[in-house]
């Protein structure tokens, strides 16, 4: 008797089967095709993100060997960075306008250069390590005739980042531009007694501190 419920259920359970495939299979079948065309999707993505980094790379490298020479025209070459940075993915994007703005400053085009720098600073998509090395890099080249106070003002979150020592070297800069000797002269002291200051940095600022009497 066990035997015949069995069979009945089974059957049961079959015919419930049959019943809400003939209801959902087609909306099953299109969710499995949807699910088969996403994973295409995101491989054929991955693959194309792979493809232009590759070709970003190459062409990163490419222009970079371009500024080996001692005679390369540095306005040119960082034409080229600049051209990169329109077409390539997020990370080389961002190292190919620091590549151009560094450039620009050595063909003269200081202008140029800070506008570069200043474009990084301000991208919210960029890693917040490149933004603020821009903005580093922007308020050193632009303590020659800039405003020194807005350059403090905007180097000051610095402080207490990855670029505290190169940002304090700076600000002590910047106070000297400004004739306020004695804020430079404890801000070099600070510097060149930090131990977890770059040795450069240190060293430079020994000798800045030197030439102030001390």
């Amino acid at each position: 008797m066990a035997d015949i419920f069995d069979e009945v259920e089974e059957d049961l359970r079959a015919e419930r089967a049959r019943r809400l495939f003939a209801r959902y299979g087609g909306v099953l079948a299109g969710l499995a095709v949807l699910v088969v065309l996403a994973a295409g999707a995101w491989q054929g993505w991955r693959w194309w993100q792979a493809r232009e980094a590759a070709r970003a790379g190459a062409a990163y490298l490419a222009a970079s060997e371009a500024t080996v020479p001692a005679e390369a025209d540095r306005k040119a070459v960082a034409e080229r960075f600049a051209s990169l940075a329109a077409e390539a993915p997020e990370g080389y994007r961002v190292l190919a306008l620091l590549r151009a703005a560094a450039l620009q400053a050595e063909a003269g085009e200081r202008d140029a250069a800070l506008a570069t720098w200043d474009r990084v600073a301000n991208d919210a998509g960029a890693d917040p390590l490149y933004r603020e090395l821009a903005t580093l890099l922007w308020g050193l080249h632009a303590l020659d005739g800039g405003d020194a106070a807005a350059i403090e003002s905007r180097l000051a979150p610095l402080a207490n980042g990855p670029w505290r020592a190169s940002a304090a070297e700076v600000l002590a800069l910047a106070a000297l531009q400004r004739g306020e000797t004695e804020q430079a002269r404890q801000r070099l002291a600070a510097l060149a007694a930090d131990p977890l200051a770059p040795q450069g940095v240190r060293d430079r600022a020994g000798r800045l501190l030197a030439g102030l009497g001390g």
